[in-house]
């Protein structure tokens, strides 16, 4: 096995990159800062603190788009700037790249990844790639080499993705394109049209992780303390075109992305509809494991159970799960099967 190999989670939202030789973790904005003539001005986490704030002549590019490559060139740079930074202070190596991919894209979606690290200017050995699901399921502990069926719903920030593993394949898997930007967006929508304030997406970020919670309170439960909840957002007044706050409750929040929430209940009922009975059996015992950024708004583990009567596993550091995943996978050798490369003829 090479000394240095990496994994790699190209998320929409984070980029995850680890380097096995230095035991190195780097989690950062994928976002990317352009000056004129396409000159890097910053990247991450610092370019993310740009975002909505910048000049006219500074392009502040998010390169990944619904869970695939939407920029090559721009990723292309960022992949390469993190590859240095998560060598640091050694210079940069060449290695093995193991990269995740959503499973519910086509094989050019797919080959694209694989190209990104193929053609970059860093001196690559190997590159294989794992779908995200199968990497998830590893990341939270599951046997993927069970022929015990397991549900994974990973709800990251523009696409969830609900699968069902078995074997150390996936059986059947679904993508719909609501995620945590989705929800941010109904957030901006609502202060805009209750309070005539325009807010930007951070601050709709922001609002949605202090008070948002998916079940909204029952008549008896109106005075619960959580609801009462409020936070003062900043933006622009659409009519005065000045400056504004306003103290926004986490009730009207909860309300505002409710039917979002439903919408991605009911896709993980139909895909539970669509599976084998031998393995819904399977799924019955073990639960649903809910992972990704996304699946950490308080009360979703509940609606989701009150809506399929499974339980609901959520992972420590969901967010985190498809890079532990693949950390695993670095250091099992036996977990070596679950690798393949991406076809060519289809792309």
């Amino acid at each position: 096995m090479a000394k240095h190999i990496y994994g790699i989670d190209f998320g929409t939202s984070n980029i995850k990159i680890y380097n096995r030789s230095g035991e190195q973790l780097l989690n950062e904005r994928n976002v990317i800062a352009l000056k004129p003539g396409n000159q890097v001005f910053s990247f991450g986490d610092e370019a993310f603190e740009m975002y909505e704030k910048t000049p006219e002549d500074i392009q502040v590019s998010f390169p990944i788009r619904y869970g695939v490559i939407a920029d090559m060139e721009h990723m292309e740079m960022l992949f390469e700037h993190f590859f240095d930074k998560v060598n640091l202070p050694r210079k940069r190596k060449s290695g093995d790249f193991y990269i995740a991919v959503p499973t519910d894209i086509s094989e050019v979606e797919k080959r694209a990844f694989y190209d990104l690290v193929a053609d970059s200017k860093i001196k690559v050995k190997d590159i294989a790639v794992v779908d995200k699901p199968i990497a998830d399921a590893v990341g939270v502990g599951i046997d993927v080499d069970s022929p015990r069926g397991n549900m994974i719903v990973n709800i990251g920030a523009d696409t969830t993705e609900i699968s069902v593993t078995s074997l150390g394949g996936i059986v059947i898997s679904k993508i719909i394109k609501l995620g945590g930007n989705k929800l941010d967006e109904t957030i901006c929508n609502v202060v805009r049209k209750k309070y005539n304030i325009l807010i930007g997406m951070k601050t709709a970020e922001q609002v949605k992780t202090r008070l948002a919670h998916a079940l909204l309170p029952k008549e008896e439960e109106e005075e619960d303390e959580f609801y009462e909840r409020s936070w003062k957002v900043f933006g622009r007044n659409i009519i005065t075109g000045l400056p504004a706050n306003k103290q926004v409750s986490a009730l009207l929040v909860s309300e505002a992305i409710h039917e979002l929430l439903y919408t991605l209940v009911d896709a993980i009922r139909q895909l539970l509809e669509r599976t084998p009975p031998e393995l819904s059996a399977d799924i019955i015992d073990t639960g649903i494991y809910l992972t990704g950024g996304s699946s950490m708004i308080p009360g979703l583990s509940q609606l989701i159970t009150e809506a399929t009567g499974l339980h609901v596993n959520l992972a420590d550091s969901p967010d985190l799960s498809v890079i532990r995943g693949l950390m695993e996978i670095i250091h099992n050798p036996k977990l070596g099967g679950l690798l393949y490369t991406p076809r060519e003829n289809d792309y």
